[in-house]
């Protein structure tokens, strides 16, 4: 029972530094202190060390020898790289969906794309936001519409490592605009039962993505 709520405890303390690291919450070369970060989740230095360890597996913190834990972040090229690999991915989840849809994905999936061009419309500082978050879950439905558990969870690791950057193209009106119709040409071809074409508007809509934000290798 003690081990359990240690693993319990460290994953509720990586899962928190992982989305502080990825939303820009701690930023690159940021110092991590296991007595800080305990004393503010009210955990000891136990899990808190075993989270940095599990950090630093997935490159977001290095850890110095007798100086402490550091954020390394998403590099440019991790953006590039994470692109063109999600775009391969996204092109396989939109053929999975195409034969696994369900009719209430569907519908789901219809009224995220009347909200974002709705919200688009509006003049709201928060417009954005709130574009950007409807972007998500158009991309969440789709993980789960192509009923592999495997490919959710690994596009959706994709989805958050990336999430600044992806912020910033939704976020410029003219991209975003472009974006929604991307999804309904995307949503269309899956309705009509069209896997290749569904394949290839996902491929090419999330490179569309990245060669927006002009991210270099």
């Amino acid at each position: 029972m003690e081990e359990y709520q240690d693993q319990s405890l460290r994953g509720k303390v990586f899962r928190k530094l992982r989305e502080d690291i990825l939303s820009g919450v701690y930023k690159e070369h940021d110092e991590l202190r296991e007595i800080t970060i305990g004393e503010e989740m009210g955990v000891s230095r136990t899990p808190v060390r075993e989270a940095l360890r599990q950090l630093e597996l997935e490159g977001l913190v290095a850890i110095i020898p007798n100086k402490g834990a550091y954020v390394t972040g998403i590099t440019p090229k991790d953006v590039h790289d994470i692109y063109k690999i999600r775009s391969m991915l996204e092109g396989l989840c939109a053929r999975w969906a195409t034969m696994n849809i369900t009719e209430n994905q569907i519908s789901e999936l219809e009224e995220i794309i009347l909200l974002s061009e709705f919200h688009l419309k509006k003049a709201s500082s928060g417009k954005a936001k709130q574009v950007s978050e409807l972007d998500g879950k158009f991309h969440k439905v789709l993980y789960i519409a192509s009923n592999s558990r495997i490919l959710e969870h690994v596009l959706s690791d994709f989805h958050k490592y990336v999430q600044v950057a992806r912020t910033m193209s939704v976020g410029a009106e003219s991209r975003a605009e472009k974006s929604i119709a991307e999804h309904r040409d995307i949503l269309e071809a899956i309705k009509s039962k069209d896997a290749d074409l569904a394949e290839r508007l996902a491929n090419e809509h999330i490179m569309r993505v990245m060669e927006n934000l002009h991210i270099e290798e």
